[in-house]
Order: C-alpha cells, then structure tokens, then sequence
C-alpha cells in the first residue's frame, strides 16, 4: 500500500457548484496517483503509476 502521507489533494476544476460530490486527485508524490472520494476523505484512496493515470485520463477525454 502506498504511503500517502503529504499528499496534496485537488478537485478538479470542473467540478462546478455540485455539491462537492466528485473526485480529488494527489499528483505530488512520488511515483503514484492518488485518487479518493471528497465526500469521504479519510476513506479508502485508489493509487494508479503515474504512466496508468496518463493513460486513464488520456483516454477519458476521448
């Protein structure tokens, strides 16, 4: 399990007035990517490599 202390967790921009109900992303550490729920911050987080995040994203904006 990845170490996620010092994560520095952001929403995306386009989240809008939602809420609050969407994803936050950690990009900040060392070689992973750290995504969670924000309703649930202390919850569980999925971690992907920084390549599998590239390509997660990439192909999402198709």
């Amino acid at each position: 399990m990845a170490d996620l202390t010092g994560a520095q967790w952001r929403k995306s921009t386009r989240s809008g007035s939602n809420g609050g109900e969407c994803v936050e992303v950690a990009d900040n550490l060392p070689g992973v990517v750290a995504v969670r729920d924000s309703k649930d911050p202390a919850g569980p987080a999925l971690t992907f490599t920084p390549a599998a995040w590239a390509t997660f994203t990439r192909h999402t904006k198709r």
